[in-house]
């Protein structure tokens, strides 16, 4: 069954490519066409390139009350620091209005051992792909995309659920999935606003690491929006994500995500339901983990924001143990024009691990959180 996974994930790739391909080809044919007279009340489409420069930063100030550590002299201490936990600097640019980029470093600190740099605020990629648009053939927002990029399910989730730099949504937080990978995928829209289909075939490693094998990840979300006229109910959308992988041959990795959100003028409002399959060799066994995740996003007058979320996540079925997140807190977002967006954050989180063997010290922090996206 494995097998017959891995040819089809490979021919679903080969798929995605040769489509994109084929895009160029009729890209390349455009200067041909563009001599026919264009009908009255015709718009050409911009095909002038361009290129943007934006940003983002995410920096904290953290204090963390439980639990206590110890320093290089042995004295009980609390830990607590100034962060800067991301720094992008984002260049996205269109080449025709057939093709489009996007090229993005992400700042991380080195931890590797012995490393001359250990410590150091290193820039990688997160983000290098081009964009192939195919609205002049299918529905508006359709699109193939290929090289570094970001997988169907984090991406999306995180435009209603808008805090990420307070920390990630359950599936990343648990180690389950990373925002960006690379590989090739496709993505439509449905007529009438109902929904979109997004979906892909990945190395399956995260972009901060390279591919360790033959195995690719099958990656596909739908989100339907039922009722996308409905006065109230149009920000109402329900989200199924799969993911079929294999850390090596018959040795599965797959994660079944459902999810429900709801965004109004006075609250944005989620819910996920995770389930996951692990087996890191043949000769190891399968742990299965659970888990589930609800947030709500109160918004009030003057950019006051409330931010309340609950996870409950158990790493296998099989053995006793669950780990418990609770966060709260109250942030003020800047008023702005267009797509740019300041904000800050005071938040408490906690963590707790019930039943786990051996025990594990509950986990209390209290932070300011500022972002910046331009």
């Amino acid at each position: 069954m494995n097998t017959q996974h891995g040819f089809a994930t490979r021919r679903f790739g080969v798929l995605l490519v040769s489509l994109a391909t084929a895009v160029i080809a009729l890209g390349a044919a455009q200067p041909a066409t563009a001599q026919v007279t264009p009908a009255a009340g015709y718009t050409p489409p911009d095909d002038m390139p361009s290129i943007k420069i934006g940003m983002t930063l995410y920096a904290d100030y953290t204090f963390t009350e439980q639990p206590e550590q110890k320093d290089s002299d042995g004295n009980t201490i609390k830990p607590n620091a100034f962060n800067v936990s991301r720094s992008y600097i984002n260049i996205t640019g269109n080449i025709s209005h057939i093709v489009a980029f996007r090229i993005t470093p992400d700042v991380s600190r080195e931890t590797g051992t012995g490393s001359s740099l250990n410590g150091s605020l290193t820039f990688r990629i997160k983000y290098a792909f081009a964009q192939f648009n195919l609205d002049d053939w299918m529905p508006k927002g359709t699109w193939v995309r290929l090289g570094v990029q970001q997988t169907p399910f984090i991406d999306y989730v995180e435009g209603i659920y808008r805090y990420r730099f307070q920390g990630t949504v359950l599936i990343e937080r648990e180690g389950f999935m990373s925002s960006a990978d690379t590989g090739a995928s496709f993505h439509t829209a449905f007529p009438g606003n109902y929904g979109e289909l997004h979906l892909g075939v990945y190395n399956g490693e995260g972009y901060a690491k390279a591919e360790a094998n033959d195995q690719k990840a099958l990656q596909i979300r739908g989100t339907l929006r039922p009722l996308p006229m409905h006065p109230l109910l149009r920000g109402l959308r329900v989200t199924g994500f799969y993911v079929a992988d294999n850390y090596v041959q018959n040795a599965p990795r797959k994660r079944v995500l459902l999810d429900l959100t709801f965004e109004h003028k006075y609250a944005n409002a989620g819910f996920d339901y995770l389930d996951t399959k692990d087996q890191t060799s043949v000769t190891e066994p399968l742990v299965h983990g659970q888990g589930w995740s609800a947030w709500a996003t109160p918004k009030f007058a003057h950019g006051i924001e409330a931010l309340l979320r609950y996870d409950s996540f158990k790493p296998s079925t099989d053995v006793e143990g669950r780990r418990k997140r609770t966060i709260a807190g109250v942030a003020y977002w800047f008023p702005h024009q267009g797509s740019v967006s300041a904000a800050l954050l005071v938040d408490y989180e906690q963590v707790v691990f019930s039943s786990f063997v051996p025990a594990q010290p509950k986990q209390e922090r209290i932070a300011v959180h500022g972002l910046l996206a331009f």
